[in-house]
């Protein structure tokens, strides 16, 4: 039996090195992807979620809109809209919010009242006619 060869310190820093290289490549990436993935799946069932959530609004507010047509004249003008209002609204295609243009249609009659309001409060006349007043010397 013959004794072990003499390794000496530079042998010894070149086997260790080797290892280190040779461990830290060995890591797996499975953790890594892993997560990519799930993150990606989190953010495709947050995205379904959003759409199933803006789906069932869009119902929601359609079904509103329905019952505002049942509605007679006189009830529509109480809330501030019109016959016409209504057939604009569902003019628009299924996937917009029928309701927002009856809400902003009532804004804009409801304003328009008020200034109207306004301005008559003031003593506001408009002349007869769009020709300018004559003046007298």
């Amino acid at each position: 039996m013959g004794a072990a060869p003499e390794v000496d310190d530079k042998g010894r820093k070149d086997a260790e090195s080797r290892r280190e290289n040779t461990m830290s490549a060995q890591y797996s990436a499975v953790p890594v992807a892993g997560a990519t993935l799930v993150r990606a799946f989190a953010s495709l069932l947050a995205m379904v979620a959003h759409w199933l959530k803006a789906f069932a609004r869009a119902r929601r507010h359609r079904r509103d809109a329905i019952a505002l047509a049942g509605l007679d004249r006189r009830m529509l003008a109480d809330i501030g809209i019109s016959r016409s209002d209504i057939r604009d609204a569902f003019s628009e295609p299924f996937w917009e919010d029928p309701t927002a243009l009856l809400h902003e249609r009532a804004l804009e009659r409801r304003w328009s009242r008020a200034l109207m309001r306004e301005e008559a409060e003031q003593g506001f006349r408009r002349p007869a006619s769009n020709r300018p007043a004559r003046q007298t010397i």
